[in-house]
Formats: structure tokens, sequence, C-alpha cells
């Protein structure tokens, strides 16, 4: 918990950091062409190759019970998330940066407080012009967690911890984007290797993750396909994004394709108030022979910049 707050705060304060100076650019511009006589254009903002945005949540959800006859358990959970945005586009060259960040800790009864969500994820997209909608494009992606995970709050085996697992992937094909709404990159050579750095699971039987038993990382070769959409709607009180990753190895089980999709859908009540409501599904059978899935609904505090 204490490394998420630190990574959160350093982050934070890198993403104000940026933003005071880009404030601080313009109004040297301004003062200049002030002394030289000169009309400061009204779309520069349009015209910088840098943009900067992003997105910070806090969701909280609390049950309390007293002298409760028809039965239940008191429960508490907290959920934040980060999303940070950094793109690079001038004439034909477009490069975007995605970091996405998620902690959450729930607590039930009398039971240990345990995570109810966990994810560090990185994603950097190289692309250079092929036509009007296409791009010839390099993208390199990197996933893994903050914390150690349980199977539940009354287990002490660790099934999961930083850099256990982790996922490295190198990829290249091409993108397709016809507006800032929609983008699809295909990519026939990926590069995606496992990592396990953890001995009480590469020791395990059978190792985990996929990765053989004394090892800690495993590589793959086979075709990758990300999609990633987002829209706002009705005065832009709602919004919604999904992202949907593909990924099929070419040597190893080629018909058993590992899904990850999120999809996540906000209301906005006033400028920091927010209902969110969001599903995470994953297939991997070398994490789990079945289809993972989590639901979060929850009212908390988001913030824009």
């Amino acid at each position: 918990m204490r490394i998420f707050s630190k990574t959160l705060a350093i982050l934070l304060c890198l993403s104000l950091n940026l933003t005071a100076q880009e404030e601080g650019l313009d109004k040297v511009v301004e003062l200049h062409s002030s002394i030289e006589g000169e009309e400061t254009p009204a779309d520069t903002a349009e015209i910088k190759p840098w943009r900067y945005g992003g997105n910070f949540s806090l969701t909280f959800n609390q049950v309390s019970l007293t002298n409760w006859v028809a039965g239940g358990e008191n429960a508490i959970s907290g959920n934040a998330g980060a999303l940070f945005t950094f793109a690079y586009s001038k004439e034909k060259v477009k490069w975007e940066n995605t970091l996405d960040l998620g902690y959450g800790l729930t607590r039930q009864g009398d039971d240990k407080m345990i995570k109810n969500e966990d994810k560090i994820d990185f994603s950097s997209k190289y692309g250079m012009r092929a036509s009007e909608q296409w791009f010839y494009s390099g993208l390199l992606g990197f996933k893994t967690q903050f914390d150690e995970g349980y199977k539940s709050p009354d287990d002490d085996e660790v099934i999961s911890n930083f850099l256990a697992p982790a996922y490295l992937l190198a990829s290249v094909g091409m993108d397709y984007k016809p507006n800032d709404n929609f983008t699809l990159f295909l990519s026939p050579v990926t590069g995606r290797m496992t990592i396990v750095n953890a001995e009480e699971l590469t020791n395990q039987e059978g190792g985990a993750f996929g990765v053989p038993q004394g090892e800690t990382s495993r590589a793959e070769v086979g075709g990758f396909v990300k999609a990633i959409y987002k829209q706002k709607f009705w005065e832009e009180k709602i919004s919604l994004r999904s992202k949907l990753e593909l990924f099929s190895s070419y040597l190893d089980k080629p018909q058993n394709m590992n899904v990850d999709w999120e999809l996540s859908l906000n209301f906005k009540f006033g400028d920091f108030i927010t209902a969110r409501l969001q599903t995470h599904l994953i297939y991997d059978e070398d994490a789990a022979r079945e289809v993972q899935f989590r639901e979060l609904f929850g009212l908390g505090f988001s913030y824009n910049f």
C-alpha cells in the first residue's frame, strides 16, 4: 500500500509540474509577442505537438450493521485509480503513451483487509503515417501489480506479487486510426514475455502463469490485436472507454487465444462527483482454466486534467 501511495503521489506531482511548465511557456510567448508588437495566435494550444491529460478517481463503499435482525456483516471497500496520457503528434509522426494504475482494498466482517484491484499497465505506441488513417507502428507494453495477492482473507499462501506475474510485450504492425475516439492496432509479429520473479511461485510444482518450474520467465511469439474506443455522451456527463487486447501464440496452442477486455462507464454529477461502473474480463489458460471476471460499481471523487 505504501508503494501504491508513493507511486501515485510521484506521478501526480510530475503531471502537475508538466502542466505548470506548459502554462509558464504560454505566458512567455504572450509577453514576447506584446513586446514585439505581434498578436498571439488564438489557436496556439491546438498546434502544440505535445498533449497531456488524465484522470484520478477515488471510490468508497461501506455497509455498517448494528443489531440487524435480517443478518449480514459489516463491509468496507475503497478503490483508487489514475490514468495518465501523454502524446506527441507532428506532421507524419504520432507517439502515444498511457499509464493506467489501479488499487483497491476490501474488508468484510472481522476478516483481514485484502485487495480487490491491483494493476500497473503501461503502453507506448509510435507510428509513422502511411495514409490518411493508417500508420506503420511499433508498440511496447508492460503489465504487473503493486502488491501480494491471496486467494482469501484466511489464506496466507501468496498467489501473486509485484513482477509475479509481469507481462512485457513488443510488437510491430499497422495502426488504424480514423478519428480520436477509435484506434485498432494489428500486429502479425509480437514478442511476449511472462515474468514470475517470486521464489514461492517459481518453485511450486508445475510452475506458475505458464512459466516452467524453477525458471523466472517464458518467451512467446504470436499475433496481437489491440482496440481502444472512447466516447462522451449527453453534454460529456457520460463517458465510455473500452480496451480489448487479443494475443495468440504461434508455437503453443494458437487456438487458445488470450483475451483481456476492460470496460469503464462514468456518470458525472457536478465537477468532481462520479458514479463509475468497471468490468474486466480475462481469459488466459496459463493463469486460470476458466474465464476471470471482475465488476466494480461505486460513487466517488473524480478529477480530470
